[in-house]
């Protein structure tokens, strides 16, 4: 029996951090997302914004609650969709200019996503985890 509901989308995904400022530096930084600092009723919190979703940002030290089980930062491998008609060849030469690592030879990959293939490049952010930036084939 399957569930009497249909999920639409993701709304959120929280990343553990060393530094929480260190992670928006960099997201703002190589992904050009926007950080959105947020209050809460226990206080600053930190979130990264980009097209109608967002990283919510938590400090790995202290993690906010409720948590998931075993919250530790690099463990992450997420694959954001570029929009068009901005490509991953077009993320490639940015990087590349800015020094930062390229994984998977330092070149364009294809890959499958959840809507078809995929242009993919890979770089890690600074706890670890595996960043793949992608448009649509």
């Amino acid at each position: 029996m399957s569930a009497p509901f249909t999920i639409d989308r993701v709304d959120h995904i929280v990343i553990q951090c060393r530094s929480v400022e260190t992670t928006i530096a960099w997201y703002t930084r190589y992904l050009g997302m926007q950080h959105e600092p947020f209050r809460t009723a226990t206080g600053e919190r930190h979130a990264l914004h980009f097209g109608r979703q967002k990283l919510n940002l938590h400090p790995s030290s202290s993690p906010y609650t409720p948590h998931a089980a075993a919250p530790v930062p690099g463990s992450q491998d997420l694959c954001f969709v570029l929009s068009p008609p901005t490509t991953a060849a077009q993320v490639l030469e940015y990087w590349k200019a800015e020094g930062l690592e390229v994984l998977e030879g330092g070149v364009v990959v294809r890959r499958t996503g959840a809507q078809g293939e995929l242009s993919s490049v890979y770089t890690r952010d600074p706890d670890g985890n595996l960043i793949e930036v992608s448009n649509y084939v």
